[in-house]
């Protein structure tokens, strides 16, 4: 355990910063499992809306340096790749 005044400050203030992080990261994967989910049912206006909703997710984590912005958009590559591809194999 720390004992300088500051260090004992930043192990709190990093825990704080943790779980913040690991909500958006939380919210990123969740919507993205989200999306597969329906993919997978063959519900592609409703997958379409929580693509949407996972790729500003993913966007916002990004931006707020918690994930990687190529990852951000590999991530969303595959979401959006995965959705037309099931799309075409249904039309």
């Amino acid at each position: 355990m720390a004992n300088i005044k500051s260090a004992i400050k930043r192990i709190r203030s990093s825990e704080r910063r943790r779980k913040i992080n690991q909500l958006h990261r939380s919210r990123a994967r969740t919507l993205i499992k989200k999306t597969h989910k329906l993919i997978d049912a063959g519900e592609f206006e409703e997958a379409q809306v929580a693509a949407q909703e996972a790729t500003s997710a993913l966007d916002k984590a990004a931006q707020k340096g918690i994930i990687h912005k190529n990852r951000a958009a590999r991530s969303k590559s595959r979401l959006m790749k995965g959705l037309n591809r099931a799309k075409q194999h249904t039309a």
